[in-house]
């Protein structure tokens, strides 16, 4: 038997032209010979739809799009699409008024709906929001194979592997117990650096305890702040990889599944891994701000161009994104910007080719001292008139996006955005956070990874129109400045990045307690600070632009913090530090 696996990327809400990718795979996949096509999860409406799920019509729709590509299907293949399956019982049982499932298509109708059992409620997940969990184990069974569905989230709860047992039920194993020959995993999994290898160790681990060949096929692409990365795989009993779809690419594969051995054969690509986080999360990201504009119908960018290393990044990012010429870089110099801003800003542009224009603010920041003369008279130079530089750039560059229909893409860090280093309706200004995940010295990483790879491409080229660094060596050798007064570093108010950097992945990924972070070997004071400036941001992060997603724990749809808060930490002894 044949399998194909659509590695599809849907756009929310468009029934339409999702069901015509899924029409198009399906044709596909039907002169290629095969006899089943799986789909991701809720492939019909893409993944996460949210509130749209609350809306009556939009489910009606649904059901009559599924109709219809029903009808429109080759005769000879099974298709497996994600949708959504209304609960008939929720009124008397009090339950919630959706299944998330997966409906089997074939000879122009319905043949089987499975529906999605356990409901992820953790990170960017609130599926208890929307569906019902499923009560039953799901068996398809196609020309005398039993083939176990499942849908995301089913696959991620086997005790052995995680050392617990997140939920009730473990659908695997119920799977294996009532007797199947083939696993299908339907999902729609967001990516964080490093998830795919995890993903192969825990289904290598299904295949090899349960002694059966599993399939798995995720969505891709760009949604909001998610990013879905793709990377489909299937793995045969022995928990051997013998297919790998494409990485941050729309895909499609083509399986042979031997009845006789009841194995998959190694008869499909594989695709390669990235060889490096950095290479992995600048994939992503060049996907994340693609898919943004592409869905939500811009064509250019404007971003700010300081000369720093985040904006360099930044630009980089979106020229290749969306093409070198579609990117317009902004430089704003103030009296207080230094000559190699200026300099490393125009040579980074000129490296990647991208377009650039200087807008000049020392005349607008007098016309603001003006202005507030007599109302701050008496007071010292400080954080306001500071502020006042960022909010001119970003009313400039909110200026050009209005005028030419540019998504402003803002280039803050999220070191930055994690102790408020950063000012609201200034360069937090813009319609997507490009790197609002990516911390610091990763923000540097990413960079001289970049070059050695254009280094890569042209090894000691003759050719003087090609730089030997993408990002100029200036711009990664200087100290970090934002340049609002005379002098400025910001090591004057941060930490050294290494050290907050650690700091801050001990505090939000690994949770750590303030006490925990000081026996690891920073100094209690330090920590001390950095937490409460964490604290004291939160309102600044919940009026950010989205950010892209590209770790397991983001300023973003998983992050719920208080804003009016004050965090105590009995641990930390009072006054200590």
């Amino acid at each position: 038997m044949k399998i194909g696996i659509a590695q599809l990327n849907p756009i929310i809400g468009d029934l339409v032209g999702n069901a015509e990718r899924i029409l198009a795979a399906a044709r596909g996949a039907a002169e290629g010979g095969c006899r089943l096509l799986l789909t991701p999860e809720l492939s019909l409406c893409g993944y996460p739809p949210r509130d749209l799920l609350l809306e009556p019509s939009f489910v009606e729709g649904m059901g009559a799009v599924l109709e219809g590509l029903a009808r429109d299907l080759p005769a000879s293949l099974a298709v497996l699409v994600g949708a959504v399956d209304r609960n008939l019982e929720a009124h008397t049982t009090g339950g919630k008024a959706l299944f998330n499932c997966m409906v089997w298509l074939e000879n122009g109708g319905v043949r089987q709906i499975f529906h999605k059992r356990l409901l992820p409620t953790y990170d960017v997940f609130d599926e208890y929001r929307y569906f019902e969990p499923g009560g039953e184990s799901n068996l398809l069974v196609l020309d005398g194979v039993r083939i176990g569905v499942t849908i995301c989230e089913d696959l991620w709860n086997d005790e052995e592997f995680w050392g617990r047992r997140s939920y009730a039920q473990n659908p695997i194993a119920d799977l294996a117990e009532i007797g199947v020959d083939l696993l299908v995993n339907l999902s729609a999994s967001p990516y964080t650096v490093g998830k795919q290898r995890l993903r192969e160790a825990m289904l290598e681990h299904a295949a090899v305890r349960y002694g059966l060949p599993v399939i798995y096929a995720n969505q891709v692409g760009g949604n909001d702040d998610l990013i879905f990365d793709g990377c489909s795989v299937a793995l045969n009993r022995a928990g051997e990889v013998v297919c790998r779809a494409g990485a941050f690419e729309t895909d499609f594969a083509v399986l042979d599944f031997d009845e006789g051995k009841g194995d998959l054969l190694k008869t499909a690509p594989v695709a390669r891994l990235s060889e490096s986080a950095d290479e992995e999360i600048w994939s992503a990201l060049v996907l994340g701000v693609r898919d943004y504009m592409r869905k939500c119908g811009f064509s250019k960018v404007v971003l700010g161009l300081s000369g720093g290393v985040d904006s360099s990044l930044v630009a980089a990012i979106a020229a290749e994104a969306v093409g070198r010429e579609n990117v317009l870089g902004v430089l704003m110099p103030s009296p207080y910007s230094s000559e190699h801003s200026v300099t490393d800003a125009l040579a980074l542009a000129k490296n990647l080719g991208i377009q650039t224009q200087v807008l000049p603010i020392g005349a607008l920041m007098k016309e603001y001292d003006n202005t507030l003369g007599e109302l701050f008279a008496g007071t010292s130079f400080g954080l306001a008139e500071e502020n006042l530089q960022s909010r001119i750039r970003g009313n400039l560059l909110m200026a050009v996006s209005n005028k030419f229909g540019h998504l402003l893409i803002s280039t803050g860090n999220k070191s930055e955005m994690a102790v408020g280093y950063c000012t609201l309706y200034g360069d937090m200004n813009g319609g997507l956070a490009a790197i609002a995940d990516v911390p610091k010295m990763r923000v540097y990483s990413i960079c001289r990874w970049l070059n050695v790879r254009e280094q890569g491409k042209n090894p000691k080229s003759p050719n003087p129109q090609i730089p030997a660094f993408l990002i100029p060596e200036s711009v990664l050798i200087k100290a970090p400045s934002a340049e609002l007064k005379p002098g400025q570093f910001d090591q004057d108010s941060l930490p050294p990045y290494e050290v907050l950097d650690d700091i801050l992945a001990r505090m939000i990924h690994h949770r750590e307690s303030p006490a925990q972070i000081v026996a690891a070997g920073h100094d209690a004071a330090v920590v001390e600070r950095v937490v409460k400036l964490v604290t004291r941001a939160e309102f600044k992060r919940r009026q950010a632009p989205p950010g892209l997603k590209v770790t397991d724990r983001a300023f973003g749809t998983g992050w719920r913090m208080p804003i009016a808060s004050r965090r105590s930490h009995p641990s930390l002894k009072v006054g200590e530090g």
